[in-house]
């Protein structure tokens, strides 16, 4: 299942760490960051969704601690 999500960071370091770390999660068959359009668009398992998103959203404060994940 592909979610996309407004994702606000800072630079494009940034944003390629967050894809990286994101992308080697359980449950995570792909992940990509876009800076330019503060976009993340992530491909994941549907079959237990929602303990994967509560992983990809401690991944991500862990990372990057004032990057906020919004759905669109």
């Amino acid at each position: 299942m592909k979610k996309t999500y407004k994702i606000d960071v800072d630079c494009a370091n940034c944003a390629a760490e967050v894809e990286r770390n994101v992308a080697k999660l359980d449950g995570v068959n792909s992940a990509s960051v876009n800076f330019l359009t503060l976009k993340m668009v992530l491909d994941v398992e549907e079959e237990g969704f929602d303990e994967t998103y509560k992983k990809i959203a401690k991944t991500v404060k862990k990372t990057e601690p004032d990057v906020v994940i919004k759905e669109l």
